[in-house]
Formats: C-alpha cells, structure tokens, sequence
C-alpha cells in the first residue's frame, strides 16, 4: 500500500491516539503494518505541541562552532511550538568540558559563556537549532513521510519499560542534518523505536563517520504535550 494511500487509515489511527502522544500504552494498537505506522508516525511528528529531548554523542568528536573548538557531547532539552527551544548542551574542549545554555526561538539562538555565563548571540556559523527536530515542515514528519529510504519494520520491542516498534531506513543527509539540529551532515541508517499507539519517535540512534572514525548517537524524546514555555534569555543576569 502507497503511503499517501494509507494516509487515511493512518489519520483515522492518529485521531484517536493523538491525544496521549507518546503516552505509551500497554500494548500495540497500531498494527504492525508498515504503510500505516510511518504515515501516522510522521502526523505525529509533525502535530508536536512540546517535548523533552535528549541527543547524545560518542566516539569521534564533532564541532559545533566554525572554529572546531567545541565538541559536541550531548544535550537536554525542550521543545515549544512552531519554532522555540531551549537546552543545555556540554561540549568538550580538549579535555575539558563544560556546560553551555542555548535558547532558539524563532531562527535566533542565544548562548551563554562558557566562561562568563553571561547570554549571548551565537556566533556565525554556529548551528546547533534544537527547534529544527520539529519543524512540520523540515524535520521529522517530511523524513518519515517521504524522505527515509529502505524502510523496514524490524519488529516489536521490548525497551525499558513498554513495547515499541522498531524501524530502520536510511536517512539522507539533508534531513538528518535537521532531525540532529544541524550537527550531522551525511546520510546514515536510522534505527527508530515508535510508541506503538501513535507513532511518536521515543528513541533513535544511528553512527556516523567523522574524519575515518565513527562517532554514535542516541536521541531521546519524552513528555510529549506537557506544558514547555521557552523564553528570551534575561541579558542583564547570568545564565
């Protein structure tokens, strides 16, 4: 079945589910079928109201800044609709680490010092946006919608503490690139776990290649809905 075609039984899954996205219930409700599971799972992702992430990197490093200074390591965030997020990402340089604050809200990024903790604009060429992941219309639900190759359900999984659907593909660069806020500019195979009731991306993981050695991700999304108020950073205080 073509995915446009399952748009409508997909909606018809989604309008009930939407309601708890992400909620994770006892067991599967969506059926195991692929058409329909990526086609609801990309309305979900594109109809996301707010959302807690996290995204986590290993091995090889990665910079975020045009100077390769600071290395990716991780970071722990918010999401609000249509364009607002806030984290704290830690980033390595050399064998330090530190924890720096960013805020995006509406294509503007503000960041604090590192050594200050003063807000800031963020530089040029900075692009770590954590509001890309959710963009309805660059993020997630074009990647599941249409853009993620090679598509196939692995299964029914057993993660922590509920079931979920396990599907791989392959992601291209373009959009990994946004699903990752800019910090992975290459095409990799995608693992995704979905809930089994709406389709919402809970867990994600894929390896990339950095300068011939490989560096792993891992994203996390939670608390899908709950009440996420994402504000310009106070400059006359420190973050």
């Amino acid at each position: 079945m073509n995915r446009r075609i399952a748009v409508l039984a997909a909606t018809a899954a989604l309008a009930v589910t939407v309601g708890a996205c992400g909620g994770g219930g006892s067991g599967p409700t969506l059926p195991p079928d692929l058409d329909t599971l990526m086609t609801t799972a990309a309305e979900t992702m594109g109809a996301v109201e707010s959302v807690s992430f996290s995204i986590e990197r290993g091995g090889a490093p990665v910079y975020i800044d045009p100077l390769d200074t600071l290395a990716f390591v991780s970071a722990a965030g918010r999401f609000a609709a249509p364009s607002s997020a806030e984290a704290v990402v830690v980033v390595a340089v050399g064998d330090l680490r530190a924890q720096v604050g960013a805020v995006a809200i509406d294509g503007e990024t503000w960041l604090t010092n590192p050594i200050t903790g003063d807000w800031e604009p963020a530089p040029d060429g900075y692009t770590f946006d954590p509001a890309a992941l959710f963009d309805p219309a660059l993020g997630w639900r074009p990647l599941l919608a249409d853009d993620l190759g090679d598509v196939s359900l692995v299964g029914l999984e057993d993660r922590g503490e509920r079931p979920l659907y396990h599907v791989r593909g392959l992601a291209p660069q373009n959009r990994i690139s946004l699903i990752t806020a800019g910090l992975v500019g290459q095409d990799v195979t995608l693992d995704l776990w979905l809930d089994p009731g709406d389709g919402a991306v809970v867990e994600a993981e894929f390896t990339t290649v950095y300068r011939g050695e490989d560096s792993s991700w891992r994203l996390t999304f939670t608390g899908y809905g709950e009440d996420v108020v994402v504000e310009v950073p106070d400059f006359d205080s420190e973050g």
